[in-house]
């Protein structure tokens, strides 16, 4: 009888200890990159929401995704494992093995109430992988349905997902809904182009329309009362969907917006500029919610960065970044273009391991070129002017060396290779710190076992 008692003492303790976790309302936009915010600068891409929850929380000037391809970026985000280490979920259009528990399978067995809404997990097929329940919980339609169906006195954990801002857009809906094309600030190597400056703008009408989504959903918990309660962050999987954008490990690629909010739990107006990545999302969650933190997992939780109290987090000197098979681009080989890259506050290095190859895949006579770039009007636009603007096809288009080194104070966008001899040093001492990274990682490119990542089915229909 008193074994009895005492299980139920802890029984009822750790209900009551439940009843002071936080919810969590995680939103995620689907190709939404850095710096395409009012948060950050942009002087034409209105985030009132997303501005909203850095006023009053926290701003991350540097956060990076583990691989510029959604399903990859969704993995490892969902695991707290890089890509490389989730097997056949490294590629696009792929699966997740049971084996690699998400955040949201280990709060649900935890006692949370958890689904998602829209777009979370994927492209893919999770069940070709024997998995029986999806990696972000059972699908509802919308907060309010997910909401009405929480148990009494649960915590939840709410995937709030979006098809926006990817492709396709409506064309011209950015400047019919009153952005001003004259104002957006074309990154390069983008030319002047009003054709460009269209695009850039139809893509700003999504994220716009995201961020309402959002702010929607705030409304929702503050008129219950709940936001306070509640752990709110908002990103997107990736950079924006341009050339060399998406799929790439420059900075319009890899790198995202990011702001956390957590009521008076969390400082309100907090910037951090320590690096991040998204990996670091299921660790932070689960050690707010007081879930241990499974050894699989390589993330850093963030609670030390954003609260000063104790954890796993801490400075991070360097993030690493990496890509395998997007597309089923056009390649003799049939496979990917693999990558990997360490970017520092000062320093972005990139291997690129099949240097012979055209990292989008090369031009075929009766399939779509550069297939790994998503088609669009700014892509058929550098295609099409690529006599009058050489430079800039090249670097959107071309191949490139083994071995490239951005120095980020002179060159923010990633244009000047310095992989040369004048900084070999530096070149060789990323190259050395990027190798020990990957192997403690247990990199399959550095262990000998990489060529399996060639091999995985492409589960999009070819």
């Amino acid at each position: 009888m008193r074994f009895l008692l005492a299980c139920l003492s802890l029984v009822l303790a750790a209900r009551a200890a439940a009843d002071d976790r936080p919810n969590v309302l995680f939103c995620i936009a689907d190709d939404w990159g850095w710096p395409h915010s009012s948060a950050y600068g942009d002087a034409v891409c209105a985030t009132p929401t997303f501005e909203r929850l850095a006023a009053e929380g926290v701003l991350f000037e540097a956060a990076f995704v583990s691989s510029p391809s959604c399903t990859p970026s969704r993995n490892a985000l969902l695991t707290g494992q890089h890509f490389f280490r989730l097997g056949e979920g490294a590629n696009l259009w792929s699966t997740l093995a049971p084996e690699h528990r998400t955040f949201m399978e280990l709060l649900a067995g935890a006692g949370y109430h958890t689904g998602h809404w829209r777009k979370a997990w994927g492209p893919g097929s999770w069940k070709a992988s024997g998995r029986t329940t999806a990696p972000a919980g059972e699908p509802f339609d919308g907060l309010s349905a997910f909401l009405e169906a929480r148990p009494e006195g649960a915590p939840f954990c709410f995937w709030l997902g979006a098809h926006d801002p990817h492709r396709g857009y409506e064309l011209g809906s950015g400047e019919e809904s009153g952005l001003d094309l004259a104002a957006i600030e074309l990154p390069p190597p983008y030319p002047e182009s009003d054709v460009i400056r269209g695009d850039i703008a139809d893509y700003y009408y999504e994220v716009q329309r995201f961020d309402r989504d959002v702010g929607a959903a705030l409304v929702l918990l503050a008129e219950r009362g709940e936001l306070d309660d509640t752990v709110v962050i908002m990103t997107g999987d990736h950079g924006f969907p341009f050339p060399r954008g998406k799929t790439n490990l420059y900075d319009l690629g890899s790198r995202v917006p990011l702001a956390l909010r957590y009521g008076a739990s969390v400082e309100a107006g907090q910037v951090v500029k320590d690096l991040v990545s998204l990996v670091d999302v299921a660790p932070t969650l689960l050690q707010l919610a007081g879930v241990p933190q499974p050894e699989a997992m390589t993330g850093r939780s963030w609670v030390p960065l954003v609260t000063g109290e104790g954890g796993s987090g801490g400075e991070r000197g360097s993030v690493v970044l990496g890509r395998e098979r997007h597309t089923v681009a056009q390649r003799d080989h049939g496979g990917g273009y693999p990558m990997r890259g360490l970017r520092t506050q000062d320093w972005l290095y990139i291997r690129n391991l099949r240097p012979d190859d055209w990292p989008a895949g090369w031009e075929a006579p009766g399939s779509r070129p550069f297939r790994d770039i998503d088609n669009g009007p700014t892509k058929t636009w550098l295609m099409e002017h690529r006599e009058a603007h050489p430079e800039a096809f090249e670097l959107c288009f071309g191949k490139r060396p083994a071995e490239e080194l951005y120095h980020l104070a002179s060159d923010p966008f990633q244009l000047k290779n310095l992989a040369g001899v004048e900084h070999a040093e530096v070149r060789a001492r990323l190259a050395a710190e990027l190798e020990a990274e990957l192997r403690w990682l247990k990199d399959p490119r550095v262990t000998g076992d990489g060529e399996g990542f060639d091999l995985w089915p492409y589960r999009g229909g070819r």
